[in-house]
């Protein structure tokens, strides 16, 4: 039998488009702040953006629709008393929004129906138990009102935003800095990436830790680990030679790799994105001008290279839309929003429609038509 040359795919040719200028939001100082989280959190009514602030921490919340330049004086949400490290949206209400910063603080904040009239400072909920900066934020998949922070002081907290008390705190599981901690599909498991290079797969309810793997990047450079639909840990981190790789991992069995790739020896942090309906993963590294994707399959070698979106300028940070705000009528399967130094660009991610002969017909037709129209109304009649 002849041998597949070229694998099949739906999404062997998804290609990414970056929008007109005047789609762009401009004039926006994004933070200089030394951390390696995205900086922007974006559902389908508002885009947040981390930013500048003198006088502690503070991050724009920007409607979708206002595009364009951005006022210097367009109000911001600034009640934290250090720099902001990571912010994320509620998935279960689009109007809350959690932010973790370097006061060692978690803020819960309302926003309203229309945006930000004002300046925001008063959170509706705050949420202390850190003794250091708090560099993750995360909402439950499917719970409401339940929120898991991280912080530089190595420990987990999982917080019930409602009474505003912690219900889990899981302590001397980390003996060093948390990079990465997220829950998987149904909210039941944690997996967390630490700078002791283990990738760790909590179970938070019993407390305890169901799997593990060391050295799982052997490089000292920070690493992510993030859960797939079928429980799979799909991570990104550096070799020992300073390499940038991605892995994918089978809980049930951390000892070896389902497959490991070696990518480039670019120093910026790889985030991870990834899409459960499609089952594929975008690769944004900060400082990377790129946007390289990955179909993950059952098949060897499980993790199959589709195709890199370049553009001139790096990311200073990258948001990801939610599936449900998404334009499905023009394919769109993806949409990242791009932290530039002064702006922030929309990047949309579409699917080749396959055009029937008879649509060209109906097209060609129509521009027939078109042309015709155009001539007589030049005559004189």
């Amino acid at each position: 039998m002849f041998k597949r040359v070229v694998r099949q795919s739906k999404f062997r040719h998804v290609f990414g488009q970056a929008v007109k200028n005047d789609q762009c939001y401009d004039d926006i100082r994004v933070s200089r702040v030394t951390w390696d989280s995205a900086f922007c959190a974006v559902n389908p009514k508002f885009v947040a953006i981390i930013v500048e602030a003198s006088g502690g921490g503070a991050f724009m919340v920007l409607p979708l629709h206002k595009s364009g330049r951005i006022d210097k004086a367009y109000p911001t949400v600034c009640g934290h008393t250090g720099p902001v490290l990571d912010i994320d949206w509620c998935p279960h209400n689009d109007h809350v929004i959690a932010s973790g910063s370097e006061d060692c603080t978690v803020m819960v904040w309302q926003i309203p129906e229309n945006g930000l009239v004002t300046s925001m400072s008063e959170p509706v909920v705050m949420l202390e138990g850190h003794s250091k900066r708090v560099g993750i934020v995360t909402w439950h998949p499917t719970a409401r009102n339940i929120l898991l922070s991280a912080g530089c002081d190595n420990v987990v907290i999982v917080w019930n935003v409602g009474t505003g008390e912690a219900m889990i705190t899981l302590e001397d599981m980390h003996p060093d800095i948390i990079f990465s901690a997220c829950w998987n599909r149904n909210g039941s498991l944690i997996c967390t990436a630490c700078k002791d290079k283990k990738v760790r797969v909590i179970d938070p309810r019993k407390e305890e830790i169901i799997a593990e793997k060391d050295k799982a990047h052997e490089g000292a450079r920070p690493m992510r680990a993030i859960f797939l639909s079928d429980g799979k840990v799909f991570t990104t981190g550096f070799s020992r030679m300073s390499e940038r790789q991605l892995g994918l991992w089978d809980p049930e069995n951390m000892e070896e790799p389902v497959s490991v790739h070696e990518m480039d020896t670019s120093n910026g942090v790889l985030l991870p994105f990834y899409d459960p309906d499609t089952n594929v993963v975008y690769l944004c590294g900060k400082g990377d001008s790129s946007i390289r994707y990955f179909e993950i399959t059952d098949e060897a070698p499980f993790v199959h290279y589709l195709n890199t979106f370049t553009t001139k300028e790096p990311q200073r940070g990258m948001g990801y839309m939610p599936k449900r705000g998404l334009d499905v009528n023009k394919c769109e399967i993806a949409r990242f929003y791009k932290l530039h130094e002064r702006k922030c660009e929309p990047i949309i991610m579409t699917v080749p429609r396959k055009v029937s002969l008879l649509s060209r017909f109906a097209i060609f037709q129509e521009k027939r038509i078109a042309k015709l129209e155009e001539q007589l109304s030049k005559m004189d009649i």
